[in-house]
């Protein structure tokens, strides 16, 4: 966290720079012209200001510099993050969260004179640069401030090529093109020739990925540009660009499969704010595109020019032209007065319009399309986590993602309404099943889908949850939950930020080497900024033999079941509780704890009968465990009966530094 702190000292300086940098032409003026001389009052007006019933002077109004309404307006989304900055340090994430929230609103919603303003654009993009380099993801899962990860822009290695003109290639695309039919006018040169050479080589493995995607989005781009009236072979723009993936991001900031800049996106009606960025959308940033093309053609009557201006801007390529006096491109390409990016862009889209035009000749009749990418749209108007939303259709959280990928968070707007899309033929199945979930409630619940083996002692260990929550929430008889297929859990409001009530006795805990913070409150079940307040922590280490204080969540209005000794002792020193057993029947019926972290190390906890193998204790041999994507320190300590303070403890490994693939050393764990 301390690096944290430092990388934001920039920011802020840099925020000072832009600040005293950013004066108006008004307070130029107002700085150069000569200060106001005071001058001496005269006799009769000192007579006149002693007389008790004399009018008071007035006092000549001093000339006061118009304020910039911009730097105002940024002013004040910059307090609002340095406070989500300092909240966040404090471990007061959902505080800062709304800091965060506040300062984008702020900016998105600044008064209708100042939008348009340049300044505006690049303060939206250094917040959230800086509120994505927090490393939220690690800290607060799940919560609203996950963004979507984005995809290498294609063109950005296109760009930095040149590649050596095989003589062979460039024949046979000079006969092949003789036949080529397209209603963009196509070239062939040295410039196109080497872009084709490039693709047969070094770049295939790009070509391929955008010509076997170009499948899920064909059918809707090639109607849109007909719709629009622009040439359909613009199509090959969209691969050049995205290689057609709607999450793309180039070096410039360019987004979406149309790589649109922020500002050009907006004076095309694509929104974006915290939660979406309609650059992203398919649909919606291929109709902008379109009529972009189309404007762009109109000014300059020339469709490679077009082209041109739609990567540098229309200034750029105006400038060229009456630089030059020539509204040719390849004039302009041979005299140099293009960048060198927008001189290699016309060539790159024309040598992939030729060769996927032409399969056969490069080897893409081999490739196969994918299929067309279809959904069903349902029009929401509350905050819904794509996880749920996967749950509730029994789909995966990628093919959600895939089919919404204009939300940049996991989590649908809470305040405006948005065409959420799901797979086809499942419309009504989620309206069913989400109807059974609380509006409130629908970024932190979950569905549990029932394996065979699956208990409610074990399901709501998963969740970090209580058996009685999961009972009520379901209406469930006693603990049987029958011929279910699905469950409804009600997760803890402590990992989503909601209200939650903590037992008013404290439980005492030694922190042992290699604990953290957060694998501390994982252990216990309540969230790490809690226990950061607690016992006033900052950061996420925590020195061993320090004794800390825990509070246990109290769900559904009664207490976290605890053993009786814990029940009956207040602040007494425990380890977390890593098995619990049923004791009793009928309603005198008891979860009591059976096992602690101290006495875990065990070869076989369960059999068919309920009793240990051997009826004794055996230790158990060391496990080694390859870390699979989607798995956590949390998940995978549930798997082998250990607890997350324990692989910390044995692999010197945070929850935040795990990685796919690394093999975690689990010592007295057994794999359930």
């Amino acid at each position: 966290m301390g690096n944290l702190k430092a990388y934001f000292l920039i920011p802020v300086v840099g925020a000072a720079v832009l600040l005293t940098s950013c004066e108006t032409s008004e307070q130029k003026r107002a700085a150069v012209a000569p200060p106001m001389r005071a001058q001496a009052p005269t006799i009769q007006q000192v007579e006149k200001q002693s007389a008790p019933t004399a009018p008071t002077p007035k006092i000549e109004e001093k000339i006061v510099p118009k304020v910039d309404p911009v730097e105002v307006l940024i002013g004040r989304v910059r307090r609002e993050y340095q406070e989500g900055q300092a909240n966040y340090n404090a471990g007061h994430l959902e505080a800062a969260k709304e800091n965060f929230d506040r300062a984008f609103n702020i900016l998105l919603q600044g008064p209708p004179e100042v939008k348009s303003d340049e300044r505006l654009e690049q303060e939206f993009d250094r917040l959230v640069e800086s509120v994505h380099n927090l490393e939220l993801i690690a800290l607060k899962e799940g919560d609203g401030f996950t963004e979507q990860p984005s995809e290498p822009a294609p063109i950005d290695e296109a760009n930095e090529v040149t590649f050596p003109i095989d003589p062979n290639i460039r024949a046979k695309a000079e006969e092949e093109l003789k036949t080529t039919q397209s209603d963009l006018p196509l070239t062939l040169n040295d410039s196109v020739a080497s872009y084709i050479s490039y693709f047969s080589n070094r770049g295939r493995r790009s070509l391929e990925h955008g010509y076997i995607r170009s499948g899920r989005y064909r059918d809707m781009i090639l109607r849109i540009l007909k719709e629009e009236g622009v040439p359909q072979d613009l199509i090959y723009l969209a691969q050049a660009e995205s290689g057609f993936h709607p999450i793309a991001l180039s070096r410039a900031g360019a987004r979406g499969m149309w790589q649109f800049m922020a500002s050009r996106g907006v004076g095309y009606g694509l929104k974006r704010n915290w939660w979406i960025d309609d650059r992203q959308d398919p649909e919606k940033a291929t109709r902008a595109a379109a009529r972009h093309l189309k404007d762009l053609y109109a000014q300059f009557g020339d469709w490679y020019l077009a082209m041109a201006a739609y990567n540098s801007g229309p200034g750029n390529v105006q400038k060229a032209v009456q630089r030059t006096g020539y509204a040719d491109f390849w004039e302009l390409y041979r005299r140099g007065v293009l960048p060198g990016e927008t001189r290699n862009y016309v060539p790159i889209i024309l040598a992939i319009t030729i060769m996927s035009k032409n399969p056969a000749q490069y080897g893409l009749d081999r490739v196969r399309w994918d299929k067309p990418l279809q959904y069903e749209t349902v029009e929401v108007d509350y905050p819904v986590d794509l996880r749920l939303v996967a749950e509730c259709v029994d789909a995966s959280l990628s093919t959600l993602q895939e089919l919404n990928p204009s939300l940049i968070r996991l989590t649908t707007p809470k305040d405006q309404k948005f065409a959420l899309h799901v797979p086809v033929g499942t419309t009504e199945i989620y309206q069913s099943a989400i109807a059974a979930i609380p509006v409130d409630k629908r970024v932190s619940w979950h569905y549990h889908k029932l394996n065979p083996g699956d208990t409610l002692a074990g399901v709501a260990k998963k969740y970090r949850t209580t058996v009685q929550a999961i009972v009520e929430a379901n209406n469930l008889e006693g603990e049987e939950v029958g011929q279910r297929a699905k469950l409804i859990i009600p997760v803890s409001s402590s990992r989503r930020g909601t209200e939650i009530a903590y037992s008013k006795r404290a439980t005492r805990y030694t922190v042992r080497r290699g604990d953290t913070v957060t694998s501390i409150a994982d252990d216990f079940g309540v969230p790490a900024e809690q226990v950061r307040k607690w016992n006033r922590i900052k950061g996420n280490s925590v020195k061993a033999g320090r004794s800390l204080v825990i509070h246990r969540p109290v769900a559904g209005g009664s207490r976290v079941p605890v053993s009786e000794a814990q029940e009956d002792n207040s602040e007494r020193e425990v380890a977390p509780c890593t098995k619990w057993a049923r004791k009793g029947t009928g309603r005198n019926a008891k979860r009591v704890c059976v096992a602690r972290a101290e006495v875990r190390k065990v070869s076989n906890p369960k059999t068919e009968s309920g009793k240990r193998a051997g009826g004794s204790r055996r230790e158990s041999a060391t496990v080694r465990h390859k870390v699979k994507k989607g798995e956590t320190l949390s998940s995978i300590a549930s798997a082998y009966n250990t607890t997350v303070a324990a692989l910390q403890r044995d692999n010197h490994v945070a929850a935040s530094r795990l990685k796919i693939g690394a093999v975690l050393v689990i010592k007295g764990g057994q794999a359930q």
